[in-house]
């Protein structure tokens, strides 16, 4: 069985790494990649989209990235237990009219025993601003470590 470390139990060093590691496998913007890290049988609820399983995990992550252009997220931990975390995080996106977006939301994550994540509970809100008004200015990929977080950057 394939395994993905940190696994639970979590500590919180462990639950601010393996945040750190979502963060940076969806900032790849790699649907196949990033799909890797969910159960084959993995459950969301994203916005109004419910997906059942890692082929559906991917395929949904391939169409966002088609539609929410320039995507830059940021990721923080707001709890863990043993085997769930929470996180709060924003990213900034377009769409294909050059309008700007900084999208808000909390996730809930579950953890099978390897660490692959097991369900996934998203609550996000868009709201619209202008690229000046941006916040997240690092190359497309993984955020910089000196870059700010969300409380630094008070979102």
């Amino acid at each position: 069985m394939e395994t993905r470390s940190p696994l639970p139990p979590f500590t919180r060093e462990t639950a601010i790494q393996k945040v750190r590691l979502a963060e940076d496998g969806w900032n790849s913007r790699d649907a196949t990649t990033v799909a890797t890290a969910y159960t084959l049988d993995t459950g969301w609820r994203n916005r109004v989209t419910f997906v059942t399983n890692c082929d559906e995990a991917e395929a949904f992550l391939k169409a966002k990235w088609l539609r929410e252009l320039d995507y830059r997220l940021i990721k923080e931990l707001w709890a863990f237990n043993n085997d769930r975390i929470a996180v709060r995080y924003a990213y900034e996106w377009h769409d294909d009219s050059a309008n700007w977006f900084r999208s808000y939301g909390n996730e809930n994550w579950e953890f099978a025993k390897n660490g692959l994540m097991q369900n996934r509970f998203a609550s996000i809100n868009d709201l619209p601003i202008a690229e000046a008004d941006r916040k997240f200015h690092w190359q497309q990929g993984r955020r910089l470590d000196d870059h700010l977080g969300l409380s630094e950057l008070d979102l």
